[in-house]
């Protein structure tokens, strides 16, 4: 009797659907002993069912020594695969840079005057553009730190020259205050009378 091609799609009937599992999944283990067998290949299987079961293989030791090892393969392998991707990033980035300094080497030929700027095309003018808008911000920024540098240093000259004011004054008001006690302490001039007994114009 000839058996009809089974359609892969899901079993909607549950006792079909778990008596097929079972067959398939004791067919899938034994197919995967023969080949470790056969071939001298370690496999590990693990098949996680509908209702939380779970069933596995190991045809070499278990199957947590099978995962390490896979981990271990994934990760040299990974590390493999981004070395090999490394010259490739790192000529991209060579390309990148390469096209951006040939960009600020024409804009600054046009800011020198040494080419016309009207020969440049829409992406040149747009990285001129923005590279002055750069410049302009540093150049403000700059500017603003000089600024605030020399309005500080401003500052505290006029904090010492302050100081130095206060001190001046402070001395002029004690040589005036001794100036005015020293005219006050001079020996006055006083007249005294004569004092003549008559008995001399006898």
């Amino acid at each position: 009797m000839v058996r009809g091609k089974v359609q892969m799609r899901r079993i909607e009937n549950p006792v079909h659907r778990q008596v097929t599992f079972c067959k398939r999944r004791m067919s899938l283990l034994k197919k995967a002993k023969e080949l470790s067998i056969l071939c001298d290949a370690d496999i590990g299987v693990i098949v996680f069912y509908a209702h939380g079961k779970i069933y596995e293989l190991a045809t070499n030791g278990n199957m947590q020594g099978l995962i390490e090892r896979y981990k271990s393969a994934y990760t040299q392998r990974k590390g493999e695969s981004s070395e090999q991707n490394k010259p490739q990033a790192i000529q991209q980035e060579v390309l990148m840079l390469t096209h951006e300094i040939d960009l600020l080497q024409k804009g600054l030929r046009y800011m020198n005057g040494e080419r016309d700027i009207n020969h440049m095309n829409l992406d040149e003018l747009q990285a001129l553009e923005n590279n002055l808008e750069i410049w302009v911000n540093n150049i403000r920024s700059q500017k603003m730190q000089i600024m605030s540098r020399e309005i500080e240093m401003l500052r505290n000259q006029e904090g010492i020259l302050k100081a130095a004011n206060d001190i001046l004054q402070e001395r002029i008001i004690e040589q005036n205050g001794i100036l005015d006690v020293s005219s006050n302490t001079m020996i006055p001039q006083v007249t005294y009378p004569l004092a003549m007994e008559s008995n001399y114009y006898l």
